[in-house]
């Protein structure tokens, strides 16, 4: 994901961590998702390899999925702000949200 979308929502006041962050660029899709499952994060990507791995039955803190053609900077942060406003961490367990604009 664009680094864009998480100082937008850094600034907002959402703890966020990115791949980045965590040094795991180029990082197995599979470690990234352990990751943040262990974290209890929710995972937010353009890749649906990870909706594929989650409908294998790999449990995970939530997976919020957009396209990167189609979702602009502005759709992804309008979109994950109200659902951090809206949802539980226990309402993200094991689902997946697509992105869509507001």
């Amino acid at each position: 994901m664009q680094v864009a979308i998480a100082e937008q929502l850094k600034r907002r006041g959402i703890d966020v961590v990115t791949a980045r962050d965590l040094n795991q660029l180029g990082d197995e899709d599979i470690n990234h998702l352990e990751c943040a499952t262990e974290a209890g994060r929710v995972l937010c990507t353009h890749d649906s390899d990870y909706v594929h791995i989650a409908t294998e039955g790999k449990q995970h803190a939530g997976i919020v999925l957009g396209q990167q053609d189609k979702h602009t900077i502005g759709i992804w942060v309008a979109f994950l702000t109200r659902l951090h406003s809206e949802a539980i961490a226990e309402d993200m367990l094991n689902d997946v949200r697509y992105v869509k604009p507001l």
